[in-house]
């Protein structure tokens, strides 16, 4: 009986080890979009797992940077990020920008997707910045000297 089925269990083998493979390519697939797009060669994954979360504004060390110092929160997931802030007189959460980012070593790459009015100029460019998380602290410098600022986790 087994010689005679012997060609069906081959393939029915085969199908069940291809399904096992797509299988795998997107759990690996899905994994690396949990933890930011890192490009090739770059080996610092700890870095795009500790980016992941809510931030609130802690300190500006430039005059560039945005008000909203205790109150502004960026938002990192594995592949995009936004900014919210309450508004100064009636407490309604205003969306100020969003959309996705690239970290390759500690350069983070943000590239704004989506904006709301008052910010909606900025569709489409993309901004350089060098970052380091230290525990709880995420500290950015912009190498055009505008968006120097620290950042604590929310918790």
């Amino acid at each position: 009986m087994m010689i005679t089925n012997h060609g069906q269990s081959t393939l029915v083998s085969l199908i069940g080890l291809l399904a096992a493979g797509v299988s795998l390519c997107l759990s690996l697939t899905a994994l690396a979009a949990d933890v930011g797009e890192v490009k090739s060669g770059t080996t610092d994954t700890d870095l795009a797992k500790k980016l992941v979360g809510t931030w609130k504004l802690a300190k500006s060390s430039t005059p560039g940077s945005p008000s909203g110092i205790g109150t502004r929160l960026r938002l990192f997931t594995g592949t995009h990020w936004s900014v919210i802030q309450p508004d100064r007189k009636t407490g309604a959460v205003i969306f100020q920008h969003g959309g996705h980012y690239v970290l390759e070593g500690n350069q983070l790459k943000e590239t704004v997707d989506f904006a709301g009015e008052s910010t909606k100029a900025f569709i489409g460019t993309t901004g350089t910045k060098n970052i380091d998380i230290d525990g709880d602290t995420y500290t950015q410098i912009d190498p055009k000297g505008q968006f120097n600022e620290t950042w604590k986790r929310v918790k």
